[in-house]
Formats: C-alpha cells, structure tokens, sequence
C-alpha cells in the first residue's frame, strides 16, 4: 500500500524542493554569466594594453618588457594571434599563477614584432566564487524566510479543512449529534461545508427511513406469519386430511419456519448495523459450547466432540455470542457429509469448528457474502456465516475458513 503524505509536508516538500533546485540552477547562471562578464573584462584589459604597446611602437617611444605581465620580441613572421589561459610561475609566491595571455603580430616601422601580455585571473576567480557564495547564501536565507511564513500561511489557510476533516472522521449514522463544520473565507472550503451538511443530513434521513422500513418489515411479517402457522396446525389437528393434503401443508409450515427464521437473521444483522448490541461483559465460550452440544444431543446429533483445556472467555454481548456459536456448529452440521465427525477445539482464546467434506469450497472468498450458498440442495438462507462475519468485525475477531485433509475449518480468534 502506497504511503500516505499530510497535505502540509506534501506542499512543505514540494517548495523545499522547488526552492533547491532553483537555488543550484540560478547560482550555476550567475557563476557562467559572472565568469563571461569576467572573462570579458580581463580580455578587453589585454587588448588594451596591447594597443598601448603598438601605439607606443609606432611612435618610436621606448617600452620596456615586463615578464610575465607583458613581453615584446622581435620576430621574422607574421603569425595568427593567440589568446589562451596558461601557467606562469610566480617566484613572489612561489608557486604557479594563472594568467589570461594574449599575443599578437605586428609590422610596425619595417620591423616584425611578438607583442604578449597577460592578466593574472587568480584574484577574478576569488570573485567569482565569492559572489556564487553569496548569492547562495541570500538565497537560501530569503528562502527559509519565505518557507516559515508560507508554511505559517498555509496551516491558517487549511485549518477549516482539517477541523471539517475531523468532525468528518467522527461522524457516525446512528448518532443524532449534529457535525459542528468551521466556516472559511476561502470560497471552494465554504461550498464543501455547505455540501457536506447537505449530504450528511440526506444520508442521515436516507438511513432512518431505511432502519425504520426494516424494522416496519421485520415486526410486520412476523405477526402474518405466527397466524398462519396456527391456522395451518388447526387444519392438521381438527380436520381430517388425505397423506397428499398432509406433505403440501407439511411443506408449507417448513417454508413459513424458513420465512421466520430468514426474518429473525435479517432483524440480528440490522441491529449489529445498528450498534444496538452495546452491551460488553466476559461470556463464557466453552460454556455456551458445552449447552449447545448438549441440545444437539437431545435431537439425536451426537457426532460432535468438543476439546477444550481451559475455559474461553470472550468481552462480547451474551446474546450475540450464543448466535455465533450456534450458526458455526448449525453451519457444519449443514454441511456435514454422512453424519462424520465434528470437531471443536478451544484453547488460547481461538476457536476452531471442522466438519468432514471431499472437497474444497469454489468459492471462499464469497463464503461471508449474504445470500451466498455454494451449494443450491442445502437448504439454508445463506445468512448464517454473514452474521458470524459482521459479529466478528464488530468486536474484531478474526474469522477465517481454511480446507485441509478432507476438513473444512472455521476459525475465530477472540483478541
């Protein structure tokens, strides 16, 4: 997962960035354009001073050479004029100077003249890198200046986001408290607080509606269906009835008990949507194991075992512990093939259900779905490990499903 950056050291980071690199690039300008300028002067120095060699020439005026400064020789030929750097030692500080050296050819009164002069560029490049520094130095003070009060800046100008992002982050479906939004100067931060309260109050009468419907639904159904479950059991009691009349009426109640039972499933996960199981004490799971096991017996199923070395304690409601121990233990029953073994084992607050299958589910990641069955002839809602599922995360347990050696096991982790 690609990590996450504040939006104040994002934009913090960005400048900083910005600012070195134009920091580098203008101070490598200045030091080519100050070179140039430079460089310029120290050339337009030698060609003046050359002239001043020739007119002196040209005059029959005496002038004296002055290695290495400036140096004039007679010669046979006329050659192409040289400007060059180079290397002279400079016995005053005993050590080699760099000079800018320029030398030309000259006919003057009949006579070929080697006129050389040169311009000592150590003290220029001190310069140079003297105002390089400098501007480096400028540069990064008005820059932290700079950075501090846009950073400064940027925190006031944000800040109405981030106390609106807060009241966001603490803003809950099922609580009635009203998001207190801080107002901006800023145009685009006004219009989202107005938005986010228009759309905070239409999600909260949307899901309201919606509670009250399934809630409406739920109490609704269950009255119609108690009715005609008695009506039905008055029809086999009081009234003599053909072996066809009996299965389709047998039929019947089996569906109006499936119709209750998917209506009671329905009403569990919509309170744990809900959050109306808010009451948290220390359950007894291998208690709540042992009961059940038992009942179990009672309807002739005796093919569970239970290993447990020391109670499981879980901080959970009472009631919803029950629904997830009983829909885990009704689920491999379900699914159990040819009445084999069931196994449940407790111990360091996991517990693990396996029950006998030839092979893999298809599926896995859709075994938490509601409604998902994996296999159409089992008749169940799809509704059980859904609600063992939403359980878990609602306390965050971790439920998992894994198929080993011919063994389908579900697994919960009570942290």
């Amino acid at each position: 997962m690609e990590k996450k950056t504040r939006l104040i050291k994002k934009t913090s980071r960005t400048f900083l960035l910005t600012g070195l690199v134009l920091a580098v690039l203008s101070s490598i300008a200045l030091y080519f354009y100050t070179k140039g300028l430079l460089q310029d002067q120290e050339e337009e120095s030698l060609y003046s001073t050359e002239a001043r060699v020739v007119n002196a020439l040209k005059n029959d005026k005496t002038v004296l050479s002055f290695p290495p400064v400036t140096e004039i020789k007679k010669v046979q030929h006329i050659r192409p004029e040289i400007l060059k750097d180079t290397i002279i030692y400079d016995p005053s500080q005993d050590e080699m100077e760099e000079f800018r050296e320029l030398s030309t050819y000259e006919k003057i009164n009949g006579q070929t003249y080697q006129i050389t002069v040169r311009y000592l560029v150590v003290e220029s490049k001190d310069i140079l890198i003297a105002i390089v520094f400098s501007n480096i130095a400028i540069f990064v003070l008005a820059f932290l200046f700079l950075f501090y009060f846009n950073t400064k800046k940027n925190i006031k100008l944000w800040n109405p986001f981030f106390k609106n992002l807060e009241q966001m982050k603490k803003f809950s479906l099922s609580s009635n408290e009203e998001l207190h939004l801080v107002d901006s100067d800023v145009l685009e931060f006004s219009e989202l607080k107005e938005e986010i309260l228009l759309l905070t109050s239409k999600v909260r009468n949307d899901y309201k509606n919606l509670k009250q419907f399934t809630e409406d639904v739920s109490h609704e159904m269950h009255t119609p269906l108690a009715i005609i479950q008695a009506k039905i059991d008055n029809i086999i009691n009081e009234h003599s009835i053909n072996k066809k009349q009996f299965d389709q009426v047998s039929s019947i109640q089996k569906h109006i008990q499936r119709l209750k039972h998917l209506n009671q499933r329905i009403t569990i996960l919509t309170k744990i949507d809900n959050n109306q199981f808010i009451r948290v004490e220390d359950v007894n799971i291998t208690k709540i194991l042992e009961e059940k096991i038992e009942n179990f017996k009672e309807l002739e199923i005796d093919y569970i075992s239970l290993s447990s070395k020391n109670d499981l304690i879980a901080s959970m409601d009472v009631y919803l512990a029950d629904i997830l121990i009983n829909n885990l233990i009704s689920n491999a029953i379900k699914h159990s093939s040819q009445e084999k073994k069931i196994s449940i084992i407790s111990e360091n607050k996991t517990l693990v259900i396996s029950n006998y299958g030839q092979k893999a589910l298809q599926h896995p990641e859709k075994l938490f779905l509601r409604f998902y069955r994996e296999v159409n002839s089992v008749q169940s809602s799809g509704l059980g490990l859904a609600i063992v599922k939403k359980i878990c995360d609602l306390y965050n347990f971790d439920f998992s499903y894994n198929f080993s050696e011919n063994q389908h096991s579900f697994s919960v982790v009570f942290k």
